[in-house]
């Protein structure tokens, strides 16, 4: 009989152990494995505005990032428009943002955020895409949107941060697998604006790039500080002409 208990409580701690999730926050990071499903029905909705402590949907509110990859200056602008877009559903924050490289213009993306209301993680429904050279769109590679051809929201951003906690961003096959891996809470990182402690350093990669990995880093109450190249070098609040729906 001891025999038994003992074996059932073996295996009751057996089924505890995998990754678990409530809503769509990580409560336990382990393994090899990146969370890919997310139980978003129990966000009881969703909210197109709002922040988590490391990372905001405040319309208006706007960075800038500065750094140089091969010789020539990148900028990176990201603004959080007054604009919205109804996602499968769900009405999403429209963040804008607008990369140039060396004076010219490489990249603008529209992408689409809201917050799970339950757990405060910022999820992410897809982005639409534009490349330029020369003046001129030349491909939407990357893009996607939660809802076609597969494609599910992922997690940009936990509302509780967990060392080691492994999640994929974009879940687009074929497209679009961006996933992240948090492994640093503590990161002390000087930029152009000033030096922010206690930040996040977040790993990046996809399986569409293996050997392609990124690094970024979020601070509290600024969110993203540093995407490899690029650092922080202002914040401010701007208006922009986009009405506050789809």
């Amino acid at each position: 009989m001891k025999n038994r208990k003992a074996i059932e409580s073996i295996f009751v701690v057996a089924l505890m152990l995998p990754t678990i999730l409530v809503g769509a926050r990580i409560a336990v990071a382990q393994g090899p494995e990146f969370t890919s499903s997310f139980m978003f029905k129990k966000c009881r909705g969703f909210s197109s505005a709002g922040r988590n402590p490391f990372f905001i949907l405040k319309p208006g509110f706007q960075k800038l990032l500065v750094g140089k990859e091969d010789g020539k200056e990148v900028r990176l602008t990201i603004t959080v428009l007054h604009q919205t877009q109804t996602i499968n559903g769900i009405q999403t924050r429209v963040v804008q943002e607008a990369e140039t490289k060396g004076g010219q213009l490489v990249e603008i993306s529209r992408n689409y955020f809201a917050i799970c209301n339950r757990d405060n993680s910022v999820v992410y429904f897809g982005e639409d895409v534009d490349i330029y050279e020369n003046g001129q769109i030349v491909s939407h590679d990357g893009a996607w949107r939660a809802g076609v051809r597969g494609a599910k929201p992922g997690i940009i951003m936990p509302g509780t941060v967990l060392l080691g906690a492994r999640f994929f961003n974009e879940v687009a096959p074929g497209v679009a697998l961006d996933r992240s891996e948090i492994i640093s809470l503590s990161e002390v990182v000087q930029t152009p604006r000033k030096k922010f402690k206690n930040c996040l350093k977040i790993k990046e990669m996809t399986p569409l790039e293996p050997g392609n990995v990124g690094f970024k880093f979020y601070a509290p109450g600024i969110g993203l500080i540093q995407d490899n190249v690029v650092k922080l070098v202002s914040v401010s609040t701007v208006d922009d002409d986009d009405d506050d729906d789809d």
